[in-house]
This record gives C-alpha cells, structure tokens and sequence, in this order.
C-alpha cells in the first residue's frame, strides 16, 4: 500500500523559516533510514502559501485564481513523503519515529485505480497503464 504523509504546516513555516542545520540533519538521517528499508518513494518540503496560489472551480466550469497567503494554518502542508508499506498502522510507526517536536502528521492511504472499478473501462485502464509508463520512464 502507498500511504500520503502530510507534514502540518505551522506559524513558522507560514512565515518562510526554514529549518536550522541541526534540524535538517535530523530529518535527513530519518529520511536515509526510510530509504534504505526500502520505504520512502519521494518527499518534499513546500514554500509557504503565500508563495502559491488556489484555483477555485464553479459549478460551470469558471475558475478564480486565489492568491496566498491562505487562512487556517493549520489545515495547510508544509511538506509530505511518498511511502510504501504494508499497512497503516506500519506508517503510523514509522511516523512516530519522525524527528518532529511540535505540530501534526496525517498519513492517508492513496488508492490506484482498483478504487473505481464499477466505473473503469478497459479503455479507461489502458490510458491509466499508459500514463504510468511515460511517467516512470520520464523520471529515469
């Protein structure tokens, strides 16, 4: 299974702080440790919202461009990894071994395309497979 880590983001992160040498250590020595067992497949930290933007779809198809910074700080990401593991409660482990000190950590299960099976087409799957294979060769 492949499990979404969402890092909260925080005050500190909303205002661009980055991380101290100390800390990026830390967490990279973690992330060498998710490596090497094989578990990590990506991960990322994420500039503030105030360097992004929203796009906000109607019930007609009208988009709005929102700039940030965006409210509610708490629902914001500030950074995530990309997992493979056998179950949830394997990624809630590995999550309790994060070098965090404060703030919050939603992990979440991705689904593939066996999630839509009473909708997906063989045409459908086809495109899906497709897909996947420019992306994996793209990233080589």
């Amino acid at each position: 299974m492949r499990f979404m880590v969402i890092v909260k983001a925080s005050p500190e992160s909303e205002e661009g702080q980055m991380p101290t040498t100390e800390d990026l250590t830390k967490m990279g020595n973690f992330n060498e440790e998710l490596v090497k067992a094989g578990v990590m497949l990506a991960g990322d930290g994420l500039y503030p919202s105030s360097k992004g933007k929203r796009v906000a779809f109607d019930a007609k198809g009208a988009t709005t461009v929102i700039d940030g910074p965006f409210t509610e700080t708490k629902e914001l990401i500030a950074g995530y990894w990309i997992w493979e593991l056998p179950t949830l409660e394997d990624a809630v482990e590995w999550v309790k071994k994060a070098p965090f000190w404060d703030g919050e950590v939603e992990i979440r299960q991705i689904h593939g395309t066996e999630a839509f099976d009473d909708v997906m087409t063989p045409e459908l799957q086809e495109q899906d497979d497709r897909l996947r294979e420019q992306i994996a060769a793209q990233n080589k």
